[in-house]
């Protein structure tokens, strides 16, 4: 039975790591009155998504180290405050190019929330006690794709695209009230004496030296590059290929998230059963033939929204089991760095997603093809690395806690 110190914590942190995210997913619904108000074609609006990502990905390995130097809660502070400001600075921007930047910086204060919140479930946890907070960390992370876009587009339709940047300014308002009355500092003074950024660029080296651990880092990397192609791509899709209103496209993309979440919440409860090897190896199978599945349907010519949703929703449920337990798995032998393992992780993920969303983004023409092609190409490359990283794994037991 889960305590409820256990469930705050994941709350806290998850609400902390959704921050960014949040500002992402309430985001693109707007992506097409962005285009017509601001004059700009579909690339310069991609591009204004890009950067926030590329952003995320440069950010936290600066935010890593510095939390295991100084504590989890300062750089928190720090991130928040510049999210929040920059926001401000979208939510007036007046052409695409001031918008870029800006969402750049917005990124760069997002990264915190992102790489922080990974470090502290590391140092309260490891094994299946870690993996079940991570897994309620993505519950309350995963209601960001179901509620942001219908929340972007309701505020869209009230008050128009700004909004939705004052919206996301408030939401890292309270962001830092939560930093500064729930939650508690994970990194005491005493284990903060050795980290230096002399120890921080070690710390790297040892994390690049590492194989089994950016073998884990990758496999969850390039099974989130699918879902990065769909966030920059669906929009366009769905809303100018089939038609879809705004709402019901925050519809769509709420039921593949949701798929995400119920899966993600079984996470300990198989890892105890199959242990973490085994479950990551079944699911990357499970997401990697959905995504064939529903790319060879369009290459053959199908042109179904059904096709598109109901086989990205049984990639999502797969990908649900992936992304926490790869997490657990890179940071469990990495504790006394784990802020640095988990920045690194954090950037891997990033510029993999910023990668291919850029790539998909050269072949975009507003229709499915291109980006279920790119969808399915990250699955396939999380198979061949989870054979080549976990191929010859024992599938052990649980990990201790």
């Amino acid at each position: 039975m889960i305590s409820s110190r256990f469930f705050k914590m994941a709350l806290v942190l998850g609400l902390l790591s959704a921050i960014g995210p949040f500002a992402i997913d309430m985001y693109l619904p707007a992506l097409p009155a962005i285009g017509a108000s601001l004059g700009a074609q579909i690339g310069a609006v991609q591009m204004s998504l890009t950067v926030f990502f590329i952003a995320l990905a440069v950010g936290q390995p600066f935010y890593g180290p510095i939390s295991d130097m100084v504590g989890r809660k300062p750089p928190l502070y720090f991130g928040l405050g510049l999210f929040a400001l920059a926001s401000v600075g979208c939510a007036l921007a007046t052409d695409i190019q001031t918008l870029i930047v800006l969402r750049f910086i917005q990124g760069l204060g997002a990264a915190a929330g992102m790489a922080i919140p990974r470090a502290v479930v590391r140092d309260l946890h490891t094994g299946t006690d870690a993996a079940r907070l991570m897994s309620l960390l993505m519950l309350v992370f995963s209601v960001s794709p179901i509620l942001a876009p219908l929340a972007g587009s309701g505020v869209i339709a009230l008050a128009g695209w700004r909004a939705v940047f004052w919206a996301v300014a408030l939401a890292a308002v309270a962001g830092l009230a939560l930093i500064a009355f729930s939650l508690q500092e994970t990194r005491p003074a005493a284990q903060r004496v050795q980290s230096s950024f002399g120890s921080a660029i070690a710390a790297y080296g040892v994390l690049l030296r590492d194989r089994h651990y950016l073998g884990l880092v990758f496999i969850g990397s390039f099974a989130m590059a699918g879902f990065f192609t769909y966030l920059a791509n669906s929009s366009f899709v769905m809303i100018g290929h089939y038609g879809l209103s705004p709402t019901m496209y925050s519809v769509a993309f709420g039921i593949n998230a949701a798929a995400f979440i119920g899966t993600s919440q079984f996470t300990a409860t198989l890892g105890e059963r199959f242990g973490l090897v085994r479950l990551v190896k079944g699911a990357v199978v499970g997401c990697g033939a959905a995504m064939v599945l529903m790319f060879g349907y369009f290459l053959l010519g199908g042109d179904s929204i059904w096709a598109l949703i109901v086989l990205y929703f049984i990639a999502s449920g797969f990908m649900g089991l992936v992304i926490p337990t790869t997490s657990v798995l890179a940071l469990e032998k990495h504790g006394n760095i784990a802020g640095t393992a988990s920045a690194l992780l954090g950037t891997l993920q990033m510029l993999t997603g910023a990668v291919a969303m850029g790539v998909v983004g050269l072949f975009t023409d507003g229709k499915p093809l291109p980006m279920v092609a790119g969808m399915a190409a990250g699955a396939l490359i999380a198979v061949v690395l989870t054979w080549m990283t976990l191929g010859h794994a024992q599938p052990e037991p649980a990990l201790a806690t």
